[in-house]
């Protein structure tokens, strides 16, 4: 049903803990798994991003699940969507911060809710 799982991450709490739904969807499917991080220019460091894929890598490789990486820039959301269209993806795993109801600006994963080409599984 879901062949090919995206999983965009950062350096939060949140994501980390959405890792495991990630890889228990992409075990239970035997699906193609697209690790994604996303460095917004002047916020993130390169660096600091390319350790955290390479141990996202590593951990899901440890569990038996092959993942493909894939580190963008821009903005979260509207890179998410492109990757999900580009890639062909079944299913966005995404952790969340909380929908922020009394700001003018929504998450980052409810505007990925917005905007994918595909269903979207946050995980809160």
């Amino acid at each position: 049903m879901f062949d090919t799982v995206l999983f965009p991450i950062d350096q939060s709490r949140q994501a980390a803990e959405t890792a495991a739904v990630a890889l228990q969807l992409a075990q239970q499917h035997n699906s193609r798994l697209v690790l994604l991080s996303v460095v917004e220019p002047g916020q993130d460091d390169p660096a600091a991003v390319a350790r955290l894929l390479e141990e996202a890598r590593d951990r899901f490789q440890a569990e038996g699940v092959a993942c493909e990486v894939l580190e963008r820039e821009g903005k979260p959301a509207f890179v998410i969507g492109d990757v999900a269209d580009e890639i062909n993806a079944d299913v966005i795993v995404m952790g969340t911060r909380g929908i922020a109801i009394e700001t003018d600006q929504p998450s980052t994963a409810a505007r990925v809710i917005q905007l994918a080409p595909c269903p979207v599984l946050v995980v809160p």
